[in-house]
């Protein structure tokens, strides 16, 4: 399945692991967030990158402490319909600090590229062959926003109110205020 990167294919270069299986002693590493939380101790010792893959049902504020150590968080999205991963998302971009790779995985959809990207997504993974051009056209279909999120675009609220302000700005050092 292809992996997008910034809207270009890239390389996997983490290596899924098991939850009965072995862990390698070097190389990044995806492991499940049963597991994550089940072996804590052993996972600390590993000097190696670590990923860990969460269900759309699992409390990403149980990250709290430890996403400044990992460097990959997969967000499932088991269907369209359930938008649970898009609040994970927030949750660990905005309130938890999280600037690791973050990834969509499962049912991602060419529609929801932009939002997901919105949401602090940067990495997906794509079952289509034109995954790049369909970045491309998800990424440029909106120019504005009403919701606010953690992305840094201003809203288009924010951007009437800069445009004001600055119209009323430009004419007071004109002098052309009245």
């Amino acid at each position: 399945m292809p992996l997008l990167k910034n809207g270009r294919i890239s390389e996997e270069s983490w290596q899924p692991v098991g939850d009965e299986a072995p862990l390698p002693s070097d190389g990044a590493i995806v492991i499940s967030f049963a597991r994550f939380k089940a072996e804590p101790d052993r996972l600390a010792g590993r000097n190696a990158a670590l990923g860990v893959r969460l269900k759309n049902t699992d409390d990403v504020r149980a990250l709290a402490d430890h996403v400044g150590r990992l460097g990959l968080i997969v967000l499932e999205f088991p269907k369209y319909t359930d938008g649970r991963a898009y609040s994970q998302a927030r949750i660990l971009r905005e309130e938890l600090g999280y600037t690791g790779e973050l990834r969509a995985a499962g049912n991602v959809l060419l529609d929801q590229l932009l939002f997901m990207q919105r949401c602090g997504f940067d990495a997906f993974e794509l079952a289509r062959p034109d995954a790049e051009l369909v970045w491309r056209k998800a990424v440029s279909t909106f120019a504005v926003f009403h919701q606010p999120t953690g992305d840094g675009r201003a809203t288009i609220l924010e951007q009437r109110r800069n445009a004001l302000f600055e119209q009323r700005a430009q004419a007071t050092w004109s002098g052309t205020a009245g």
